[in-house]
């Protein structure tokens, strides 16, 4: 079984409303106001809604790099039955993950190695029972300590059937020892073949040590498929995106039935090292989550809501931040705008030009959304800094002839976070 997705990246104070959890502030007695947010429960942040900003500087593309040239070279001359898809560097740039597929495997699915700096190979580390999924996913944590990759049981391992082994890609032996004039092949150091570690039928999140050593399975939830996963800045946890096997097959047909691209929406999950989950929201998405810098809180998107989890401490709160009448009344405003551009520049064209656009009438009533062109849902999160988060509305569709594909009126805005005052006077 196989799987393939497409993923895709007011001025007026107001109070976040709690959305369940407990108060993590409820001690009697006074105590030091918080010296930063990251001491402040997310229900206990205020928020400032700033609309149709510039957009927050662009993060490097992660797992933009498609080849190592020297793992690539150790392919081409000790591989010849396994093809390198691409290399994933980790931030210290010490260890390099190859993502590879031998020419018998099934489609969409991937073997994982580890090679050192120089491109020298170091350790296997999938298991031939293994298949790795979603390639695009492979992340490094960011002290460059672990990395993270989906996987799931390789097609036919269930009917105990064995994955063909080709020749010992380590062997400096030719195919025709007696002959002197085959060339024999630089030797290479023996590298132990991966060990086997519990696999499930359905994608799960792995996790291994820089050097490849100490594969394990952080999730073990057989039925669920983890699709997508982000580390904390601190690399001490993940967040991710989780939907069942049925959820996936039902809007896979429907993408099919549409002709789109496959985007899954997915609940998100907190994910510790240790294996520990924690739900934070029984909502599906597609956009994905993000950590606030400091690592201490999650931030989700749903249509045009925002929800912000305390990712830390015994009693985790989360609150809902409900962007909708701002929204409509913003995109009222920008749509008035594209307007009065629009006349512009038409009569800069036309010189007999008579039209003109009404005064935008004084806000009494929220506008109807349907005829607001530039209405649409959150799409993207980024978190720049600990009291600054943006996000992206627009309108996106993917298709599965890219020629048909739209996306359009995409506008950033962003919250600005503060404690409440009461937490600057306990």
């Amino acid at each position: 079984m196989t799987r393939k997705f497409f993923p895709i990246l007011l001025g007026t104070t107001l109070f976040i409303s709690s959305c369940g959890g407990s108060d993590a502030n409820t001690n009697t007695g006074p105590a030091a106001a918080p010296s930063a947010l990251s001491q402040v429960p997310a229900v206990r942040l205020n928020f400032r809604y700033e609309a149709d900003v510039p957009g927050p500087a662009e993060l490097p593309a992660s797992n933009s790099e498609e080849r190592n040239a020297a793992v690539q070279s150790h392919f081409d001359q000790n591989r010849p039955q396994e093809v390198l898809d691409r290399t994933v560097t980790s931030p210290d740039k010490k260890h390099i993950a190859a993502v590879y597929h031998r020419v018998s495997d099934v489609g969409s699915e991937y073997r994982l190695d580890m090679y050192d700096e120089n491109g020298a190979l170091l350790r296997r580390v999938t298991p031939d029972t293994m298949a790795v999924h979603f390639p695009d996913t492979i992340l490094w944590a960011p002290n460059s300590s672990s990395i993270a990759f989906v996987a799931m049981l390789r097609a036919g391992q269930e009917e105990g059937n064995q994955v063909p082994v080709p020749p010992d890609v380590n062997s400096n032996t030719s195919a025709d020892t007696n002959s002197a004039e085959q060339p024999v092949a630089t030797p290479v150091a023996t590298v132990e073949s991966a060990q086997p570690v519990l696999t499930f039928r359905t994608e799960q999140i792995y996790i291994c040590d820089a050097d490849g050593t100490a594969l394990k399975p952080l999730t073990q939830s057989e039925g669920r498929i983890y699709f997508y996963y982000v580390w904390s800045p601190d690399s001490s946890m993940l967040a991710a995106l989780v939907s069942t096997s049925p959820e996936w097959a039902a809007m896979q047909g429907q993408a099919t039935l549409k002709k789109e691209f496959f985007v899954p929406a997915g609940r998100p999950r907190i994910i510790e090292k240790n294996g520990r989950e924690r739900l934070l929201d029984d909502a599906m998405t597609q956009a994905r989550p993000v950590w606030s810098p400091d690592s201490t809180k999650v931030a989700a998107a749903f249509d045009t809501q925002i929800r912000v989890y305390d990712g830390v401490g015994t009693t985790p709160t989360q609150a809902t931040i409900p962007l909708r009448n701002q929204l409509l009344i913003s995109s009222q405003a920008y749509d008035r705008q594209m307007e009065q551009q629009a006349v512009a520049d038409n009569s800069a064209t036309n010189e007999n030009a008579n039209t003109q656009v009404n005064a935008a009438p004084a806000t009494s009533t929220l506008p109807d959304p349907t005829k607001l062109v530039s209405f649409n849902p959150i799409v993207t999160l980024q978190w720049t800094s600990d009291d600054i988060l943006y996000f992206q509305t627009g309108y996106v569709k993917q298709y599965e002839n890219p020629a048909d594909n739209r996306a359009s009126y995409l506008r950033w805005h962003r919250l600005i976070f503060s404690p409440q005052p009461s937490q600057l006077t306990r």
